[in-house]
Formats: C-alpha cells, sequence, structure tokens
C-alpha cells in the first residue's frame, strides 16, 4: 500500500524525505500540506496514531507560528482546540506528515523512516 506523505515542496526537510522514498523505491501519494491541509478529524487520528503529544505536530519555527504567538498559548489549548487550529492553516503543520494509516510519523529523520517505512 503507497503511504500518504503530505509535504510543502519548498521545506528542505520535505526534500529530503521525498529523495530517502525515492532512493529506497517507496510508493507514496504527495499532498501538498498548505493547498491541501488535513482536516480536523485526520489530525485528530494523526494525533492518536503518532504516539506524540498533539503540540508535536506544530511547525514551531514558523513565521505564522510565532506570529500567533502559539509558543505562549499552546499549553492551554485542548487537543480538539490545536487540531482544529492546524486544519486551519498547513503552513502551522510540522511537516512532512507521512501515514500509512495505521502508524504515522512526523518530521524527517532517516532512522526513524527507515525503523517505520522501509519493509523488512
Amino acid at each position: 500500500m503507497a503511504l500518504t506523505f503530505y509535504w510543502y515542496p519548498k521545506c528542505g526537510t520535505c526534500q529530503k524525505a521525498k529523495k530517502w522514498f525515492d532512493a529506497h523505491d517507496i510508493d507514496y501519494n504527495s499532498i501538498h500540506i498548505v493547498d491541501e491541509p488535513p482536516t480536523k478529524e485526520e489530525l485528530l487520528d494523526f494525533i492518536s496514531k503518532s504516539d506524540l503529544p498533539p503540540k508535536k505536530f506544530f511547525n514551531t519555527s514558523g513565521k505564522k507560528y510565532r506570529e500567533l504567538n502559539l509558543k505562549e498559548k499552546i499549553n492551554q489549548m485542548s487537543t480538539n482546540e490545536m487540531a482544529e487550529l492546524l486544519a486551519s492553516d498547513g503552513m502551522l503543520i510540522k511537516r512532512p506528515i507521512v501515514t500509512d494509516g495505521q502508524k504515522v510519523t512526523v518530521g524527517f529523520k532517516a532512522e526513524t523512516f527507515t525503523e517505520n517505512w522501509l519493509q523488512k
């Protein structure tokens, strides 16, 4: 089954992840995270399947994150509120997000990709 790869083509980390997939001949369907951000429901599903705290889904180095002063607000937000905010703007989402429907990874680390996406 092909993976779903939410990415932003201008993002260096996303480009590294794409190169990794291509080098390992792994099928994926790419979705532009800004043009087609995941819905609130999809994000809640990703959060539950990732074993990561919801705030790990935020692009904390992004301009939008700083503009909204989310560093100060995020700890008071519920998971539902976070998912709603993330779904409203793909630039707020840490990328890439990769899923096979069962597992979810956020960001790119070769070791994590090897562990999760390289079929043994």
